[in-house]
């Protein structure tokens, strides 16, 4: 039977799940959460949270201003950087504010040294290199689905002056997306193009664009369009879906509760 500080915990972790997973599902069905969602959670977990502290451990209360406030830190990095969108590095804060720390009285990771130094004081770090991990994973995918694609439509995969593009902008898209229709660029609004275009002497040049915003979105596929239907271009152009993180941020938390920390696991398998 739970005492009270367990059940304190368990309410946060649950809080904590309810949130992400509708979250995830907004994310995954429209790559929009409405911030209500994020002004219902911040509060209730800052709640919850400061009343397990002061009832049990107020000396911990430092502690949870440090996890908070490099978590904080990082997300809005991330966030400005365009590494990750306002709903990510939002989910990211909220979980500091719930989760400071690895919950280790409900959840011993299952697997054998999967408790890292970092979950025992800034748990979201763990979370948040699970759900980096996952994401990356994601890139195997794509690179096997454009390699079935080159080989059924036996044609190049960087034509005409994409050619000359560098290699690493080539690996990226390759990882992160691949040939749509421009048809389908122009139905698809949750598709991003990952090429452009530019007027050079008369003629046009493709570019790829590795970091696709939405801002500016869709002047790029009409430019796009105009050129497929004038001929200037093949009807294929690179494009990424956009990748619903909160998914692969809540499969992170799952895992880091069951299982620990993935990137400190790998790196105890190597070092042996």
């Amino acid at each position: 039977m739970l005492n009270y500080q367990g059940t304190l915990d368990a309410a946060r972790i649950a809080l904590s799940l309810g949130f992400l997973l509708y979250a995830s599902w907004r994310d995954y069905k429209t790559r929009e959460v409405s911030n209500k969602v994020w002004a219902y959670y911040a509060p209730a977990a800052l709640a919850l949270s400061l009343v397990e502290l002061l009832l049990f451990d107020s000396s911990q209360l430092p502690f949870y201003a440090l996890s908070f406030g490099v978590t904080a830190g990082l997300a809005l990095l991330l966030f400005y950087s365009g590494a990750f969108g306002g709903a990510d590095s939002k989910a990211l804060m909220c979980i500091a504010l719930a989760i400071p720390f690895a919950p280790i009285t409900l959840f011993t990771p299952v697997l054998d040294g999967g408790l890292s130094p970092i979950m025992l004081f800034v748990f979201p770090l763990t979370i948040l290199s699970n759900s980096v991990l996952f994401a990356a994973a994601s890139g195997i995918y794509m690179v096997l689905r454009n390699l079935i694609w080159h080989k059924r439509e036996e044609t190049k995969m960087f034509s005409g002056t994409l050619a000359s593009e560098s290699i690493g902008k080539k690996l990226l898209v390759l990882i992160t997306g691949y040939k749509v229709s421009v048809a389908k660029l122009r139905e698809k609004w949750h598709i991003f193009p990952m090429e452009d275009l530019e007027d050079v002497e008369g003629s046009v040049k493709r570019t790829l664009v590795v970091v696709p915003h939405e801002e500016g979105r869709d002047a790029i596929v009409e430019h796009l369009s105009h050129a497929a239907e004038t001929g200037k271009i093949d009807g294929y152009v690179w494009a990424t879906p956009g990748l619903p993180m909160l998914i692969f941020v809540t499969l992170g938390l799952i895992v880091a509760l069951l299982f620990g920390d993935l990137i400190w696991l790998l790196i105890r398998l190597v070092l042996g």
